[in-house]
């Protein structure tokens, strides 16, 4: 079942991309005539089919602010009880090294799905569980390995002669999945940017009004190479692919007084419609703007980047 979850979450990104809807997740998926569920109402879920939990969670602002410090994550427990059923399932997980699946709340009500993730440690004294993410490719039906090791509260204990090779095994295990681990939280960052950006936009893109969101990014005004281009929504636009492109390449560009500038050569250009419609006719014309005042784009990025713009024409 576990690995049917795995397969059919996999599935459901190729369709809809890295960032799913939570109802997709609640729904879940069918096995062997049963509804499984993905998510649900406590962080850490276990379907009513299976034994451990299949899941963990971290809720958009959630109390816990479970930690992205560190080369792994930090998740809290459920509650301050380190018996809860729910944390007690957890440390089985642990125990048995099973992999769950790890969902990141980026906005209200959508989720970055990542797998498998495996909980290595366990610190009751700090109300905490330590997890890492791993490879897909890690994953096997094959949980003989389960059995050569255990965990007790973050301490390896080998169960066969060959102690050296086991342990070295285990660190190259901890040191893959803590490279992983960051590749992900950088993934979570702009994944996080994208979201946020293009829900300020109510969804379009601020110079063409274009809806389809598989069609949108979220460009920043200030490049996150720069010390001032923190992912911010307020460093951002929501753009489509070709009017991010034109914004990225100084074709195009923003007033602070929130006006679309259209280079002078490209103004100058005869080369179709596309160009016609697409850029030119933008010249001037006012950009759309989030409905909460406090998102709309900072005025002093905006005016470092048309500077930039400027010269660059």
């Amino acid at each position: 079942m576990r690995l049917a979850a795995f397969e059919w979450l996999q599935e459901q990104v190729l369709i809809y991309g890295d960032v799913l809807p939570r109802d997709i997740l609640e729904k879940g998926y069918e096995y062997q005539g049963e509804r499984i569920t993905l998510i649900g109402p406590s962080g850490i879920w276990k379907p009513r089919q299976f034994t451990l939990p299949l899941s963990i969670t971290t809720v958009y602002d959630n109390p816990y602010k479970d930690s992205l410090g560190g080369e792994n994550f930090l998740y809290h427990y459920r509650g301050e009880d380190p018996y809860h059923r729910d944390n007690a399932g957890l440390r089985e997980v642990m125990r048995q090294r099973v992999p769950l699946i790890y969902f990141f709340a980026i906005v209200k009500g959508r989720y970055l799905p990542t797998w498998p993730a495996f909980v290595i440690k366990d610190e009751p004294q700090m109300l905490t569980f330590t997890v890492q993410i791993d490879d897909k490719s890690s994953i096997s039906s094959d949980s003989a390995e389960a059995n050569i090791r255990y965990f007790n509260n973050g301490t390896i204990h080998e169960r066969s002669s060959q102690n050296g090779a086991l342990l070295l095994q285990e660190n190259e295990d901890y040191v893959r999945r803590s490279y992983i681990s960051a590749t992900v939280k950088v993934r979570l960052h702009q994944k996080s940017f994208r979201e946020r950006v293009i829900e300020a936009y109510q969804q379009q893109c601020a110079f063409c009004r274009l809806k389809h969101t598989e069609l949108l990014d979220a460009a920043h005004i200030i490049p996150d190479s720069d010390i001032r281009g923190e992912p911010l929504i307020t460093n951002g636009l929501s753009l489509c692919k070709i009017h991010h492109a034109a914004f990225d390449s100084n074709l195009i560009s923003v007033t602070p007084q929130y006006r679309i500038a259209v280079r002078r050569d490209v103004l100058a250009e005869t080369d179709g419609p596309m160009l016609r419609y697409g850029i030119q006719q933008l010249n001037n014309q006012v950009i759309i703007l989030p409905n909460n005042k406090k998102y709309w784009p900072d005025r002093e990025r905006l005016e470092t980047r048309y500077e930039r713009f400027i010269k660059a024409g």
